[in-house]
This record gives structure tokens, sequence and C-alpha cells, in this order.
């Protein structure tokens, strides 16, 4: 296909939204940019779409290359006019939100990378366009987890309900009723009880639960309404 002189050509971008959870605090995992006018910046893991390659294979691609993971959860967020990446050149960023434990073992970051986990609290200025994907990635999470359990993407093989009550707090930004979130978390039989118990955040302990992966699969839409109106919790 002939280039139309009347028309400007387009660079294509995907950026990668990576959130991660420790235990207490929800984090995003940054790269220092070692290149560039954006030197020495924070910024998200992104890369130029390669000929034949679509949007989610470039994602994968990049995944893999920063973490070393095969088959991270990964969703296609918007497409953004990311002027100031490229001055000369017209640019489009399609942003991917990825959800991972931070305490996998299957995690390895790529040293080239200068990858960090930062808390969402501590936030340095990112990479021009950025921030917009972040916001927008974390309004997604917001919406999404309040329809389907997919926060267990972030939780070890097994957890206690307050690690994972305080991982929906850390999402929110907001406090839940222990009493309410545990029925109603216990309400979904998503949940398989353990035998043995996390006893290092008190001396009664909590038990540990794992999640029933079958039926995880089966009935994905089982915490419909969760959480009402995510947008408005305060």
């Amino acid at each position: 296909m002939k280039h139309n002189s009347g028309q400007s050509r387009m660079l294509v971008a995907v950026d990668c939204v990576i959130f991660g959870f420790d235990g207490q605090d929800l984090k995003l995992l940054l790269i220092k940019q070692n290149t560039g006018p954006q030197k020495n910046k924070w910024g998200l893991m992104s890369g130029w779409l390669q000929p034949g390659e679509d949007f989610g294979e470039a994602a994968s691609r990049m995944m893999y290359d920063l973490t070393g993971l095969e088959d991270a959860y990964l969703e296609q967020v918007s497409a953004f006019g990311a002027e100031l990446r490229q001055p000369k050149e017209n640019t489009v960023a399609v942003a991917y939100l990825s959800l991972l434990n931070i305490n996998a073992s299957q995690l390895q970051l790529n040293d080239q990378y200068q990858a960090q986990w930062i808390s969402l609290q501590d936030l340095p200025g990112l990479v021009a366009g950025q921030t917009r994907m972040v916001d927008a990635a974390l309004e997604r999470l917001r919406y999404k987890a309040a329809i389907h359990p997919l926060l267990f993407e972030l939780l070890p093989a097994k957890f206690t309900i307050p690690q994972l009550q305080i991982l929906y707090e850390a999402i929110y930004d907001s406090i839940f009723d222990k009493r309410n979130f545990s029925r109603k978390i216990l309400s979904t039989n998503l949940l398989v009880k353990q035998k043995d118990k996390e006893k290092l955040s008190s001396k009664r302990g909590a038990f540990y639960y794992k999640l029933n992966k079958r039926r995880y699969s089966a009935t994905f839409n089982a915490f419909l309404h969760f959480v009402a109106d995510p947008g408005n919790l305060k």
C-alpha cells in the first residue's frame, strides 16, 4: 500500500502496567530508562510492536523478557496518544494490565532493566503519558475485582482471609468490615480451608486457605457484585 503524502505515519507501542502484591502493599513494577530524553526516569515496561505481531503477542513477549513468565495475566486496557514519547513522530500506545505475585518463585526479573517494585503510595514521576495508563489500569482493576475473583493472581498458593482483605483494601484504598468481608468471601465457596495457620500476625493465628481452581474456572462470576459501586467507596 502506497503511503499518502497527505497522511502521517504512526508508531505503535505496547506498555505493560504490572501490579504486584507483597502481602501488605499494592505495588507497580517499573524500569529505569537508560537512553534517550527520558534517561534515568522511571517508566512502564514498553516496546514497539514488531512486524506480524498483534498487541497481545507483543505484551506477552515483553512480560517474558522482563519477568521470565510465559503465562502472566494480561488484559488490554486502552489505547493512548503518547505524543511526548517520540516528539518527532505520532505515536499510539496500547496499555495492558498485568497481575503478578511478587513472591512467586517463578518470577525472575531481568537485571538489564533495573526493575523495582514501588508502592502506589510512593510512585515517582513517570515517563510522559504513562501516569494516565496507570490510572486507567487501576480503575479497570477495581471494576474487574468487584465482579470477578481475579485478585487471586496476586496471591501465593495459600493465604489467609486477613491477607486477602488487606489486598482488597489496597486495591480500593478503603477499609472493609472484617466480619462482612469474611462472610462474603466464604459464601462464594471458592476457598478451601487448610489445617495449618499463619501465626506471625497474631497469637491465635488465622487459618490458611487455597483457591479451588476447578470451581474458580467453572464459576468465574462467583464474586458478582462482591464490591458494590467500586468507583465510589469513599
